[in-house]
């Protein structure tokens, strides 16, 4: 009896302790917070590292401030998205930054241009939109060199090549891309397209796709894909078809998937990287001189590079840059 009624007076002092505790930060958050910014950010994807590290840096930079940060992941469904940012409006939030799932949405440049008018800040981030009016500050990388500089590295490497695209249509930054890279091809028979498949930047549906290239026996001997992971689910449906001709394989993001493959196997032949570090410190940062009414860029685009065999000593396999 004694040992139970010990028990229950142990659990009413941790609740009692749980409850004063949760009492001051709401006391911190109202008190000592006055000024709290409230930020919702969405992002087309959490099934990517690249927007796990964008998102660290802004999440870093808004908990130093004491502010209010609302992540939510639509899935790559246009529909979620636009949810999650009425929501933000609904909780009256100071600024959104948005990785649109589609550039050409009306659906999500309406509700944009909904919270545009309630006086909310819009920073676009990695992928454009095709109406980019509505947005105070668009952050990419330099997205059509990134396919210029694969296109550059392919055609130093082999003379002449049959050439299966991966891409993301929907995706203004993937378009780039893909842009750069077939105009710098433009004008040289020897490099031909031979297919064009979408993988929404997936692995996991990238390497269906491939697969189904090599089962229509549709040659190829380059991919060119718009990010990491689908050059990765690429590679991995080669290796499922037991195919064994080289294929050079040509991605961008600079993944530490990627740079390890580059480290230590003949797998894939580049990639480009970017920064997702930095992408997500200029978008917190550009966000706070918004709402502090400064003037910044209405377009902030980040210099990419070549990682190749040759350079990789040069970078850290094992993170991001």
């Amino acid at each position: 009896m004694f040992k139970k009624e010990k028990t229950k007076s142990l659990i009413a002092l941790i609740l009692g302790l749980l409850l004063v505790f949760g009492i001051y930060v709401n006391y911190r958050n109202l008190v000592l917070s006055p000024n709290q910014r409230k930020i919702g950010v969405t992002y087309m994807t959490m099934n990517n590292a690249f927007y796990k590290v964008v998102n660290a840096e802004v999440e870093k930079v808004a908990d130093s401030k004491g502010d209010i940060l609302y992540t939510r992941d639509p899935a790559l469904s246009v529909e979620k998205q636009y949810q999650q940012v009425e929501t933000f409006i609904s909780k009256k939030v100071d600024a959104i930054i948005i990785n649109p799932v589609d550039s050409t949405s009306k659906q999500i440049v309406s509700v944009l241009k909904k919270a545009h008018k309630k006086g909310i800040k819009i920073i676009v981030v990695d992928s454009q939109l095709e109406d980019d009016s509505v947005a105070d500050t668009t952050v990419v990388s330099d997205n059509y060199n990134a396919g210029v500089l694969d296109a550059q590295q392919m055609m130093s490497t082999v003379s002449q090549a049959d050439i299966l695209l991966l891409e993301h249509s929907e995706t203004l930054s993937a378009v780039d891309r893909i842009k750069g890279f077939m105009d710098t091809i433009s004008g040289h028979d020897a490099y031909r397209i031979v297919a064009r498949r979408e993988s929404f930047g997936q692995t996991e549906r990238a390497m269906p796709v491939v697969e189904g290239v090599i089962e229509r026996e549709t040659y190829f001997d380059v991919v060119m894909a718009l990010n990491d992971q689908s050059a990765l689910g690429a590679l991995a449906a080669i290796k499922e078809k037991n195919l064994s001709r080289k294929i050079y394989i040509y991605g961008v993001d600079g993944s530490p998937d990627m740079k390890n493959f580059l480290n230590t196997t003949n797998d894939v032949e580049a990639t480009v990287a970017q920064s997702p570090i930095a992408m997500g410190e200029k978008a917190i940062t550009t966000t706070y001189q918004l709402l502090e009414g400064k003037k910044v860029d209405r377009l902030i685009t980040i210099p990419v590079s070549l990682i190749t065999k040759e350079n990789i000593s040069d970078y850290d396999v094992t993170g991001w840059q």
